[in-house]
Formats: structure tokens, sequence, C-alpha cells
């Protein structure tokens, strides 16, 4: 087996259980694809997601290193995933940007700070 995390590979779907899906990857070699890493978002039934026989491509997440089982993922490839979205691709901090009271001790700013909050919603 000559294979690494994060490796790209095209397998046959062998078996579908309640847990994951089976892949051959080669004439020896099976790996799992867990029921989390079929798709982004809940899944209730594989057998909506992929059918016995489908070609896949895959990513390797983890190679065990004793028992040498294979994990895999359909998710970490799809290009529709829920987080890749706008809100997500940028950090929004939810901070007035419009204080300028610097660095005061609270008992010194806390009406002016009341003041702006009010006028903000009012």
């Amino acid at each position: 087996m000559n294979y690494r995390i994060g490796d790209v590979l095209v397998g046959q779907v062998t078996g579908i259980q309640p847990y994951g899906v089976f892949i051959l990857l080669d004439d020896q070699t099976q790996g799992l694809v867990h029921i989390s890493e079929c798709s982004a978002g809940y899944v209730e039934d594989l057998h909506e997601v992929v059918h016995v026989g489908d070609v896949v491509k895959v990513l390797v997440l983890d190679i065990d290193e004793y028992s040498q089982k294979i994990s895999l993922s359909l998710r970490a490839l799809m290009d529709n995933s829920p987080t890749d979205n706008f809100y997500h691709s940028k950090k929004f901090f939810w901070t007035s940007q419009h204080t300028t009271t610097g660095f005061k001790a609270i008992s010194n700013v806390k009406e002016q700070w009341i003041s702006e909050a009010l006028s903000f919603f009012g």
C-alpha cells in the first residue's frame, strides 16, 4: 500500500452500511467513507448519495498505522460545501467601529458608550 494522507484517488463503491461507504481503491485495498464525510449536511440514507458500483473520487483523510485501515472523504472534494460562502470566507467582528474613546477607565467613558448605543438603536 503506497497511499498517503491527502491523496486524491478514484475508487469504486463496493458496499453501503448505515455508518458509511466502502470504497475499493485497488485489487487489495479498501477504504471507508464515514457517513459524516459523504456529504455536506445531514445524510439520512447513504443509498441516496451513492450506489454500489459507482466510481467516485475520494480524499485520504487518515491511515491507521497499525491496522492499515484507510479513512476517506467524499465531502472534502465537493464544491458546494455550506461553508463556501461569503460569511465563512471573511471574518466579521461585531464591535463598534465608531468609538473614539481609546484606553480610558470604564467609569470615565460609560456615559458616552450608553449615549452612543442609544443613538445607534434609536
